[in-house]
C-alpha cells in the first residue's frame, strides 16, 4: 500500500481513482498519520458463488449418505 498525504490526495484524486481501479491500494494520511484507505471495490463473482453453493450441497449430500444427521434449529438449542 502506498501512503498519500491529504493535500496530494485532493490534488491528484482522478489519478488515484485510476490506479485504484487497476487494483492499487492507498492509505491517506493527515500530518503523517493514517486516516483512511482507498481500495478497489470487491466484485461479486457470480460463478464463484454458484460453485461454492454447489460444493456445499455436494458436501451435505456426502454427509447424508454417511448417516450424519442434519442439525435443525430446534436441535441446536438443546446442544
Amino acid at each position: 500500500m502506498l501512503e498519500v498525504g491529504a493535500y496530494d490526495a485532493k490534488t491528484h484524486w482522478p489519478q488515484l481513482l485510476e490506479h485504484t481501479q487497476k487494483g492499487k491500494h492507498f492509505v491517506m494520511t493527515k500530518h503523517g498519520r493514517p486516516v483512511a484507505e482507498l481500495i478497489p471495490v470487491a466484485r461479486n463473482d457470480g460463478n464463484a458463488v454458484r460453485r461454492t453453493i454447489g460444493n456445499i450441497r455436494s458436501f451435505r449430500e456426502t454427509l447424508r449418505k454417511r448417516g450424519v444427521a442434519r442439525i435443525t434449529q430446534d436441535r441446536r438449542r438443546t446442544l
